[in-house]
């Protein structure tokens, strides 16, 4: 319901109930077939999205996975040695050749995405029926992504770098880097000791 045009602004507070009226509205959520019907969609969802996919990506020794992180093109999605990925991660690759490769011991805190593909935007309207642009995403080997990172197609992370919470990776980044920002930007450096050190042969 709008408020009227005519109440002045003021404080407002949370709608309280009594224990009978939650009793009531508990009864009714419970019975109500629409919840069991949005369970069902709920089920759908995430097995189109992680359970299916998983089988698909290609996954290392010791590799951690929330159950929330949803994949996409699974098949062009590769996971290396005890990755970290958090929860509500998302990893697209593209739909067509887009790949995403996920370095040894990378760690993914929540709600980061990582995207081999984004929409064209110039080839008329509506944008859900425009080609997409794809390009390769690679993550070095102990590389660092924050919460709420975004990775952005066609963007290489060196190893060892670091990526500040939300910020939002456009270009290539060097290995050992500190980064942060939208865009993304070098704002220091791992010391050397800190550092993954180089495969054996």
């Amino acid at each position: 319901m709008n408020p009227s045009p005519h109440t002045p602004p003021g404080k407002a507070h949370k709608l309280r109930l009594t224990k009978r009226q939650r009793l009531i509205r508990f009864i009714k959520s419970n019975l109500d077939p629409r919840a069991y019907l949005h369970l069902f969609r709920l089920v759908n969802y995430y097995n189109h999205t992680h359970v299916t996919p998983r089988r698909s990506v290609r996954m290392g020794r010791n590799v951690a996975l929330s159950p929330t992180v949803s994949f996409g093109n699974p098949q062009r999605i590769v996971i290396g040695d005890r990755a970290r990925i958090g929860a509500f991660c998302t990893i697209w690759a593209g739909p067509s050749t887009g790949r995403i490769v996920i370095g040894d011991d990378c760690l993914l805190a929540p709600n980061v995405l990582i995207t081999a593909s984004n929409y064209r935007f110039n080839d008329g309207s509506p944008v859900n029926n425009q080609a997409m642009d794809e390009g390769e995403v690679i993550l070095g080997r102990d590389v660092w992504l924050g919460a709420g990172v975004m990775v952005m197609p066609g963007v290489e992370i060196g190893d060892g770098a670091i990526i500040g919470a939300g910020s939002i990776v456009t270009k290539s980044l060097p290995a050992g880097c500190i980064a942060v920002g939208s865009p993304a930007k070098v704002v220091g450096q791992r010391n050397a000791s800190a550092m993954p050190e180089s495969p054996g042969p």
